[in-house]
């Protein structure tokens, strides 16, 4: 196995903003999100990052997702329409405008904010969202009203185009839903290439499946001649590896034009990403 992205510079802007972008589902305000619309943390969630469709049928939602259970994305859909879209949109917009205020205090102004939150809208103005439907839906929601808001809204239509191209390289390769998450999630022949994985545990759960349903699954890619069975897991095989470099490469590709000449842009973002990351609330880091 070997980084088929080095030298990128979509890659580089994915690694860059992500951190970013996560912070509205690893965010201590959620609790009380959650208890404030009724809803539990799988609704919320699903009413949240799929708001922007508007009321339509969980299918549609499951689709965009992907790797989600569709029963859990019907029954959490359910609920948050039953809510309003709406309210648990502006709920967690409130919720993310809290904490990146109380992250960033007085360190970064909102000039900087402001310019920032430009720059990245310019770029999600001119994507193309053909075959790109969260995107597609993110990119139609009304501009917030804070810089804060602003900037993060921005980078939301950049990465949930993102990942749909990535859906795209994976329904390319033939890795279906669920199979598609226990693919990322093995382990790699070469322990030497980073890239972030949330655990088998956390994807179960997450995700809405069971034991078997991984087991399932684990067997599927064995079967594929993809990955094979080891004492802590599963780990690809020379082919799955190769497939793994292959749907990492085709999603880079696919956005690497949009993302050349940006480094300055991203070095001046890296400081308001660092705050969010020194404050310790996503998994894997610690206050700083």
């Amino acid at each position: 196995m070997t980084s088929t992205s080095t030298g990128s510079a979509a890659r580089r802007a994915y690694e860059t903003l992500e951190p970013f972008h996560i912070l509205a589902y690893f965010n201590p305000g959620l609790r009380d999100a959650q208890t404030d619309t009724g809803l539990d943390p799988y609704a919320f969630y699903v009413g949240a990052r799929g708001a922007p469709f508007g009321p339509c049928v969980s299918s549609v939602v499951a689709a965009a997702f992907y790797n989600f259970n569709p029963e859990l994305i019907a029954k959490s859909w359910s609920a948050a329409l039953d809510v309003g879209l709406d309210r648990i949109h502006e709920r967690r917009n409130q919720m993310l405008d809290d904490s990146l205020r109380d992250i960033l205090g007085a360190n970064i102004d909102d000039a900087t904010l402001d310019e920032l939150a430009s720059a990245y809208t310019d770029l999600a103005v001119g994507l193309p969202l053909g075959g790109r439907p969260l995107a597609a839906a993110w990119a139609s929601v009304a501009t917030p009203d804070t810089a804060r808001l602003r900037l993060w809204q921005a980078i939301a239509v950049l990465r949930e185009w993102r990942g749909d191209n990535h859906i795209a390289a994976l329904v390319l390769h033939g890795l279906d839903g669920f199979d598609a998450a226990v693919f990322h999630e093995a382990q790699l022949p070469d322990p030497a290439v980073r890239r972030r994985v949330l655990g088998k545990r956390i994807v179960m759960i997450t995700r809405g499946y069971s034991e078997q349903e991984w087991d399932e699954s684990v067997d599927r890619l064995v079967g594929a001649g993809l990955a094979e069975r080891v004492d802590d897991g599963h780990m690809l095989t020379a082919q799955g590896a190769a497939l793994y470099d292959d749907v990492e490469a085709m999603t880079d590709a696919a956005s690497e034009s949009l993302w050349a000449g940006t480094e300055d842009l991203l070095d001046r973002t890296k400081p308001i990403v660092k705050a969010v990351i020194d404050a310790g609330i996503l998994p894997g880091t610690r206050q700083k």
